[in-house]
């Protein structure tokens, strides 16, 4: 089975200049992605989508491939699909090459691991699923905006429930997306069809879009538990 990697990093960020090169724990942002997927024992090949050079050169330097993605697909408002998209259709053009799983890393993940890529792909193969995504139990109780007031959106108000009576609720984290090729392609997202999720811990999935996510990940890293 061809199962490719694709980790989108581009050279801006709204919030944090250059963020995928900040360093943490003493290594840039981007080494976490690049080293959990050369790891993996089932992830084939292991490709860097960016419009920035300095992240292209480190990239390479330990051991990704790199798309030169262009600028027209790198702005602020350009999602993650339009990337996935250029690299696949780079491959079949310059290679004619098609995987069969493409798998979609986020660079704001820093504790998702080799070994959280390779569950998470086992566990699409053996549930048959479209699209396997990452997540952790939510156990906050939400609510949504209404035109004058705010609704509550998994309890009753007035029958509270205590934590461990909660339903299970899980939020996206953004670490992983195991796509079939095929699903990809005919629905044009990495995230359709049938969809199932791949559980990790809730300390694991911090996703690093501040100055003040570098802090607790510095924490993290500190503590080394469970990593």
């Amino acid at each position: 089975m061809k199962i490719i990697s694709i980790i989108p990093a581009r050279g801006g960020s709204t919030e944090i200049k250059m963020k995928n090169l900040v360093i943490i724990n003493k290594k840039p942002l981007l080494y976490y992605s690049v080293n959990a997927s050369l790891n993996s024992k089932l992830v084939n090949r292991t490709i860097v989508s960016t419009d920035n050079e300095k992240i292209a050169k480190y990239a390479k330097n330990i051991g990704a491939e790199v798309i030169h993605r262009p600028k027209k697909l790198s702005g602020n408002k350009i999602g993650i699909y339009p990337a996935i998209s250029h690299v696949l259709s780079h491959l079949k053009k310059n290679e004619s090459y098609e995987p069969d799983l493409v798998i979609t890393l986020q660079n704001t993940s820093p504790f998702r691991n080799n070994h959280h890529i390779d569950d998470a792909i086992s566990l699409l193969r053996k549930k048959s699923y479209d699209t396997v995504i990452s997540g952790f139990k939510s156990k906050y109780l939400l609510w949504k905006n209404g035109k004058k007031t705010i609704t509550p959106i998994n309890y009753n108000p007035l029958k509270r429930p205590r934590r461990q009576e909660m339903k299970k609720y899980f939020i996206e984290n953004g670490a992983i997306y195991v796509t079939k090729y095929s699903s990809l392609k005919k629905l044009n997202s990495y995230v359709c069809g049938k969809v199932g999720l791949y559980e990790m811990p809730q300390h694991l999935s911090l996703e690093i879009d501040s100055y003040f996510d570098f802090f607790i990940a510095e924490q993290i890293f500190k503590s080394k538990k469970n990593l």
